[in-house]
Formats: C-alpha cells, structure tokens, sequence
C-alpha cells in the first residue's frame, strides 16, 4: 500500500493513478471525496476548507474513509491523501514537492479540474494554492497535532517539479518494491 501526500499541484493525483495502473492497485483520493463534498455545498474547495475548521463532521467523514481501509485486509491501495500516512501507518508513505510556479501553471493548465477557487493569473494562483494549503496545515495540526510539512513523517520525499509521470512514478516503485 502507498500513500501519497505533497504539495498542491505537485502531481500526486496524476502519480497515483499511474502507479495504480502499474501495479494493478485500487486508486482512492480524499481530495476527489473532498471535491465532491464542495460541490454538493455550491463551494470551492478552499471555501469548504475554511469551513472545515470549524465544522469537524467534514473532516471526519474524509477521516473515517481512510481508517477504514487502514483496518482492512487489502493492502493493494494506492492512496492520493494529504493525511493517508497518518490515518494508515502501514503504508509506504510518499511526500511531493513541487515549485510553485510550477505547481501553479499545472493547476491553470487543468481543466479536469473543478471547484478550485477563481485566478486569473499565475500569482493569483500561486496565492490560493499557498492558502489553501496553510489553512489545510493549520487545521490538521489543531485536530491531529501533526505536521503534514514535517518531511520526516515520510519514506520518501521526492521534488516533481522536473520529472514526466512515468520518470517519478518508476523512482517511486523501485522505492516501493525495495521496502516491501
């Protein structure tokens, strides 16, 4: 089982689907339930994260999703999740980086994506990526007491600023199938 947490815009949705498809593993993204969850409210998903601080039942609920498969019996998971490796310590546990700019032209350029909050250019972006995930690291250490940024809670931390798809996701399964 791998989890895969990291910056916004870092590519750990895109990762993890690949891996998933390489390794013949079930995808399950908290963002995509988080998402999910915004839209049904008419928001986005820096609005509900902001709500998310003080309506706990939304975190909860993603929460419960992910101990759920902790305290199952399949390991074959790959897991997009900012919290997987806390909620499910027996995953190998992956941490992304990405420049901001970067990550920010790889959101502006998405069009896959939805309930992101408005930007019309690239600072503009680089700014709601940067608050969207301060709110989300001060929220998790309120309710958690964790550091999601603490790259120590991770086995491997690798920069996706530079690499295809298919480059990070081969470094990322030899990692995997050397610590299995």
């Amino acid at each position: 089982m791998i989890s895969i947490a990291g910056d916004l815009g870092s590519g750990k949705s895109t990762i993890a689907k690949r891996l998933a498809e390489m390794l013949d593993y079930d995808y399950f993204s908290t963002g995509s339930l988080f998402r999910k969850l915004a839209a049904e409210r008419g928001m986005d998903v820096l609005q509900l994260n902001i709500l998310s601080e003080t309506d706990k039942s939304i975190d909860k609920y993603v929460d419960d999703n992910l101990r759920a498969i902790n305290d199952g019996d399949d390991f074959r998971y790959i897991l997009d999740s900012r919290m997987a490796w806390h909620f499910v310590p027996k995953s190998f546990k992956i941490y992304a980086t990405v420049k901001p700019e970067i990550a920010a032209q790889r959101v502006l350029n998405d069009k896959t994506r939805f309930n992101e909050p408005d930007a019309s250019n690239l600072q503009e972006r680089i700014q709601t990526l940067l608050e969207r995930q301060n709110v989300e690291n001060r929220r998790y250490k309120d309710i958690y007491g964790v550091d999601c940024r603490d790259l120590s809670n991770y086995d491997l931390v690798i920069d996706t600023s530079e690499n295809t798809v298919e480059e990070l996701s081969k470094q990322i399964l030899d990692a995997y199938l050397n610590n299995v």
